[in-house]
């Protein structure tokens, strides 16, 4: 008997096979392939360099589609590493069957699949960033008995020609709606896409960032999405990125997730959401207040803050966009429904409100008491982080925080109700840690912490090694500070790292 439920999936193998991506297997793939004529098969997978290879195969035969979803191939993970020799280069990709998609842009029918990389012995390739990520979640699963959701809300600036009807107001662009929004059509195409291919959605709309120069427009969005677990809320902003790209390409405009498109507009910030899950329970509640364990999971997130921004702002431009009195944080401090700290604590539905009755008289028993969307939101990432390891390093600091002495206090006397930019607040404000000012300052908390993240294996000495290199490498010291009124220059160095990541 078909399951209904099923009906209100996107993803059209899971309308067919009529069961959760996350149950399928081998032999579902392959009855999807043959019973819906696809006739190539992709595999995808992030190398160093953050972005979605792929590996094409046209399905020829029966059993070499057999083959290739049971053994893998054969891939040089010296091209697609730097740490990798290459006189021992050969790596293993092998399909995740619960990653597959139809690929909405091949005329060719065709399904896609994220794949995990494999060493010459057939185990997981420890530098892998997916397998960084999985390690991590793993070892907090056994150590704590939470499993970790994460959600990231995704936003990007388009560039386009400059509309003359409905020209941009200068940084008012907040839920815009068409025709006001010259590229809504792109964001609702994106989430339509994005949903095809098993990305979960929580919603879209049109962000603060809105300017013109004298011949093309800038315009910002976000699409947000539904908290999951961990690894699969990496592969779905993974998966929304390449689709957003597309899209730019298909209608000629340019989309970057970059975290600073001009000094004085707003950035675009890659904000992750996060709550811990026991027997289908938030945990991040006590009653109507914040739990100990999301205080505590804060402090590992305080403590940890400024080598975060190794995975989480990776490139010179990210630390104009983490610059004082803007909504973007530069002092380790948190609080509730406070944009201006690092750690923001938003409105959960804590139950006890009947809202929906009130508004619709006819529904006033309505009742949703007890149930909880309390999240902990960490706003210092932006687009050029690097996600699996980002991800991962915010599951090791969560780890930590629950396991650290003296989490409770320290949560306590970084917590902020006030606008800390305030004059009043200036005492306050010079007594908090403050974010790195440049990517040589995040290699330095990087190089001071690195024990933490190295700690039980989960982020190899190799990979530590790299990131602390390639920040340092900018040299980067001060450069705010040398490029203030240099608008030529500032520009040079955006469109260098337009699309970093």
């Amino acid at each position: 008997m078909k399951d209904n439920s099923f009906s209100f999936r996107a993803n059209p193998l899971e309308q067919y096979l009529q069961k959760a991506s996350k149950d399928f297997t081998r032999d579902d793939i392959i009855r999807f392939i043959t019973g819906n004529g696809i006739k190539m098969l992709n595999f995808r997978y992030v190398a160093e360099d953050g972005k979605l290879k792929i590996l094409n195969f046209i399905n020829h035969s029966l059993e070499y589609l057999e083959t290739i979803l049971s053994t893998g191939e054969r891939v040089d993970g010296s091209s697609l590493f730097s740490y990798i020799e290459a006189s021992a280069s050969d790596l293993y990709v092998i399909p995740r069957f619960s990653t597959a998609y139809v690929n909405p842009f091949s005329i060719i029918p065709t399904l896609d699949i994220f794949c995990s990389f494999y060493n010459n012995q057939g185990l997981p390739l420890e530098t892998a960033p997916e397998y960084i990520l999985r390690k991590a979640h793993k070892l907090f699963k056994e150590r704590t008995g939470f499993t970790f959701k994460a959600m990231g809300e995704l936003e990007y600036y388009v560039q386009g020609k400059k509309e003359e009807l409905y020209p941009a107001e200068d940084q008012k662009g907040y839920h815009s709606a068409s025709p006001f929004s010259n590229y809504e059509f792109i964001r609702l195409e994106a989430m339509d896409l994005i949903a095809r291919c098993g990305g979960r959605i929580k919603y879209g709309h049109s962000e603060v960032g809105n300017f013109n120069t004298d011949a093309e427009s800038f315009e910002q969005h976000e699409i947000e999405f539904l908290p999951i677990d961990v690894e699969d809320a990496v592969d779905q902003l993974i998966l929304a990125k390449w689709i957003l790209r597309q899209l730019g390409e298909k209608y000629a405009v340019n989309i970057s997730f970059a975290p600073k498109i001009t000094v004085g507009k707003a950035g675009s910030g890659l904000h992750v959401h996060m709550y811990l899950e026991k027997d289908g329970k938030n945990a991040m509640v006590e009653g109507k207040q914040l739990s100990e364990t999301a205080k505590r999971m804060i402090a590992g997130l305080m403590d940890l803050a400024g080598p975060l921004t190794a995975f989480g702002n990776t490139i010179p431009t990210s630390y104009l966009r983490l610059v004082p009195h803007q909504e973007a944080p530069t002092n380790i401090c948190w609080g509730d429904r406070n944009r201006s700290v690092l750690v923001r604590v938003p409105l959960g539905w804590l139950g006890g409100m009947n809202m929906v009755g009130d508004a619709n008289p006819l529904d006033k028993n309505l009742n949703y008491e007890g149930v909880s969307k309390q999240t902990i939101e960490i706003r210092s990432p932006d687009g050029s982080a690097d996600l699996y390891h980002l991800f991962a390093g915010l599951v090791v600091a969560s780890l930590h925080g629950l396991e650290m002495e003296g989490g409770l206090q320290k949560a306590e006397s970084l917590y902020v109700d006030v606008n800390i930019f305030r004059p009043e607040n200036k005492r306050r404000l010079d007594m908090l840690e403050k974010l790195p000012d440049c990517c040589y300052g995040s290699a330095g908390m990087l190089e001071k912490r690195r024990e933490i993240f190295e700690k039980d294996g989960i982020f190899p000495v190799k990979t530590i090694d790299s990131f602390i290199r390639k920040l340092r490498s900018y040299n980067d010291q001060g450069l705010s500070e040398r490029l203030y009124g240099k608008t030529d220059e500032i520009r040079t160095l955006v469109y260098k790292y337009l699309h970093h990541m």
